[in-house]
């Protein structure tokens, strides 16, 4: 018999189990302990790199960056070009989940996810939120009409659900002590907002079959107080400040899981829940200069005469992120960074045999760099853009993509040093996110192998019930399912459904200060440095 149940996607940003085993353990998520006890956990592989914007994009599409285009908070305009324009939903280049399964006549809502501004036109609700100005979250409302609706709500704050720097720039370069505390409070009242929006359209709208919504709370706390998370990076003997902090951190993830609960909740009856994140999480102490030592290595020269001090850039806005077009000495350049968050590095156009051999060199070079603390290689590994991104957009992604040991970040700015050790953990992204499901036909009570993010598309357009596009079939993941279920109802190929991801006929370019609003997040979490 054919399933007629809800599925919901809950997305946890940067959500790690390093961090929520813990928490489960310890009663502080008994929900989430209970959905893992009654379905399958398995650890989810992200994709190069592991960010954000293509993290998302790759579950949404079933797709790696060189597949659907989208590679960064910032893209390049065009192949080989220097100029970079801030990541919109018109960058997707494949279907996604939303689209699939609204042309197989599926109603889908979809809240707080990345990349869906200007919102697709799906069957369906969609409210973008964390990475685009509230100014714009009218535009952001699919169909139209929705944000006049949810402006009605009492506890609807689009300055606190999408980006306010007057909320958020304290937060920058880290906060001061007394401000921790209420950097925690807004994501807790963040989340229940985000909430309170899916409880409004579940009432108020015809019933979805897809419900998506995402808390981003995860990865914005873990960023700047992972040593008040993670167990094993907690001080031993706190002060009465931080034994604060680290009560209020667990709150956050108390009140996260209610969260998680009451959303299974209005799903109705028996629904099949997937728990996700786009990447994981762990402790980092370096950061690497990527361009002071290509600078040191005779591949990058500053035009002194464009270009501003260390100390003048340290205020880093959107212009200064794109600033390798005037502030390079093309002459001299024969590779550079052009952005912190690509963890990649651009090859500066000559004779094919040329780059080759200077991709070599210079991969040769990144692997002998030895941290002075740990004697440990700073760079791990070296993938050359034909590995990291093959497919159709491999050209819009970096020449060389570097994996960094231990979790450092990468600054593309000025700097006298190479490598710099902050003098306490700081959290950064890795390798493993998660994924937990539970339902009609899932597996009970079994830890899988590894997942990819690339299992989660085709596996969930499983759940609903609809046929999943050839070109991801191979990607669907019959560990998650029962043997009887799988029995019973195979997964069935089609020809690609649904349209590439399109702004239902929104036209936005974003101004200054929203592409800086949007910056200045990014360096609030410690991205851009």
């Amino acid at each position: 018999m054919v399933r007629s149940l809800r599925t919901v996607l809950i997305g946890l940003d940067g959500a790690t189990f390093r961090v929520l085993d813990p928490l489960m353990e310890r009663g502080v998520m008994p929900f989430l302990a209970t959905l893992v006890d009654r379905g399958v956990r398995a650890p989810l592989r992200t994709v190069m790199p592991p960010l954000t914007p293509p993290a998302w994009t790759s579950l949404m599409t079933g797709k790696r960056p060189g597949e659907h285009g989208v590679f960064d908070f910032f893209q390049k305009e065009r192949a080989g070009s220097e100029y970079y324009h801030l990541a919109t939903s018109a960058d997707i280049g494949s279907a996604t989940i939303w689209s699939l399964a609204s042309a197989h006549g599926k109603r889908v809502i979809s809240l707080n996810y990345p990349v869906m501004f200007p919102p697709p036109a799906v069957n369906g609700i969609v409210v973008p939120g964390g990475w685009m100005p509230w100014r714009q979250l009218r535009l952001g409302c699919h169909p139209p009409g929705l944000f006049d609706r949810l402006k009605l709500l009492p506890s609807f704050d689009p300055r606190e659900m999408a980006l306010d720097m007057t909320l958020e720039a304290k937060a920058i370069e880290g906060c001061r002590r007394e401000e921790y505390a209420e950097w925690i409070a807004l994501h807790i009242r963040r989340e229940q907002r985000w909430f309170e929006v899916l409880e409004h359209v579940l009432s108020t709208d015809r019933p979805a079959d897809l419900v998506g919504i995402m808390f981003d709370g995860t990865d914005k706390l873990q960023h700047l107080c992972w040593r008040f998370i993670d167990v094993a990076c907690q001080p031993g003997e706190p002060t009465s400040w931080e034994q604060q902090m680290i009560e209020l951190c667990e709150g956050y993830f108390r009140r996260l899981d209610g969260l998680i609960e009451q959303t299974v909740a209005l799903a109705g009856p028996d629904p099949t829940v997937l728990v996700v994140s786009d990447h994981g999480f762990g402790p980092t102490w370096d950061l690497f200069y990527i361009n002071a030592w290509l600078e040191q290595q005779g591949w990058l020269a500053w035009n002194d005469a464009r270009a501003g001090s260390p100390a003048e850039e340290a205020q880093i806005g959107f212009a200064q992120m794109t600033r390798h077009v005037y502030a390079l000495d093309w002459e001299r350049t024969v590779a550079y960074a052009a952005t912190p968050t690509s963890q990649g590095i651009n090859l500066v156009d000559s004779a094919p045999d040329r780059r080759a051999e200077l991709g070599g060199e210079i991969a040769w070079a990144l692997r002998e760099i030895r941290n002075p603390v740990t004697g440990r290689p700073v760079v791990l590994d070296v993938l050359e853009r034909e590995d990291a991104y093959a497919g159709p957009y491999a050209e819009l992604g970096p020449d060389l993509s570097l994996v960094l040991a231990d979790g450092a970040a990468m600054s593309i700015l000025r700097s006298d040093e190479v490598l710099r050790r902050r003098a306490e953990p700081y959290g950064n992204h890795d390798w493993q996110g998660v994924f937990v499901a539970a339902g009609p036909g899932i597996r009970a009570g079994e830890s899988i192998d590894e997942l990819s993010i690339l299992n989660v598309a085709p596996s969930l357009l499983y759940t609903l019930d609809a046929a999943i596009p050839d070109d991801l079939i191979d990607r669907f993941a019959p560990t998650i399912f029962a043997p009887d279920e799988l029995g019973g109802r195979p997964p069935r190929a089609t020809t690609v459904l649904g349209a590439a991801s399109s702004a239902g006929g929104v036209e936005v370019e974003l101004d200054l200060d929203d592409e800086q609003t949007i910056v200045n997040r990014l360096r609030t979490l410690g991205y851009v440095e």
